[in-house]
């Protein structure tokens, strides 16, 4: 295992974390945990960046009345993202873990004391060996200024951290030249920076579901935080042992690094 890491961000998409049918899976939250876990007695602390709260809250009150889009999500969240840390807890509390929840809106990575308030707050809990796991206040966000995904919120929080890698967990291997299922297509194992790679986008992207950040997103994020020399990893959250098989320098999704 890579001695020079120590802090690793990891951001787990919906289409991860739950099934054709919108449901939460929970072998794939405790093979998660079980990595973070590994990871952890190696003296990697990883900070999880976690969707699902609004597909949590949708399991718990089905359809609404509540016509605005918005309006709907954010009470959604605010009933999902508990029931999601009920989950972490419970499954971190069984690997003899600790977890906190820190939600985050786009002004608290301004400059100034709300930044500065933020960072303390993660490196206090790091400093405690409590895994923290991240997302947006969706109950209280302002659309317009909404991160665009938890891509970009993952982003943000390991240039915040000065976090060792990147990796952004999807329900692909990675970034093809095609569409991942057409025998043609081969996926891209390093992209650097300078390489014009956006051209494969629109011909590998899967059929998105509740989240938000398609593959497009995840390109340009990947990108941006390669160049901050931060190698950044795609690969797909449902692979056995992936986390710890990354750290492991094994040839697993798409590495980024800076040209």
């Amino acid at each position: 295992m890579n001695d020079d890491i120590k802090r690793v961000v990891v951001k787990v998409g919906t289409n991860v974390l739950t099934n054709k049918d919108n449901r939460i899976l929970g072998p794939v939250l405790r093979e998660l945990v079980r990595q973070i876990s590994v990871l952890y007695e190696k003296n990697i602390m990883v900070i999880l960046v976690s969707s699902g709260s609004a597909i949590a809250g949708m399991e718990v009150l089905g359809d609404t009345n509540i016509k605005d889009k918005s309006i709907r999500r954010q009470v959604y969240s605010a009933v999902g993202q508990p029931r999601m840390m009920r989950h972490y807890y419970s499954i971190f509390h069984d690997y003899g873990m600790r977890c906190a929840q820190i939600l985050a809106t786009k002004r608290d990575f301004d400059p100034g004391k709300h930044r500065q308030n933020m960072i303390n707050c993660y490196e206090g809990l790091l400093a405690e060996g409590v895994i923290p796991i991240a997302n947006e206040d969706d109950a209280v966000s302002l659309t317009m200024s909404m991160f665009s995904d938890n891509d970009e919120l993952a982003s943000l929080v390991a240039e915040l951290l000065d976090a060792d890698r990147l990796i952004i967990l999807s329900d692909t291997d990675g970034l093809y030249t095609g569409h991942p299922d057409d025998d043609e297509s081969r996926k891209l194992n390093l992209v650097t920076t300078n390489q014009n790679v956006e051209k494969y986008v629109c011909a590998s992207n899967k059929k998105e579901g509740e989240g938000r950040g398609g593959m497009a997103s995840k390109l340009k994020i990947a990108k941006g935080t390669a160049k901050k020399d931060i190698p950044t990893y795609i690969a797909n959250g449902k692979r056995e042992n992936v986390i710890v098989d990354i750290i492991n320098n094994k040839q697993v999704g798409t590495k980024f690094i800076s040209a």
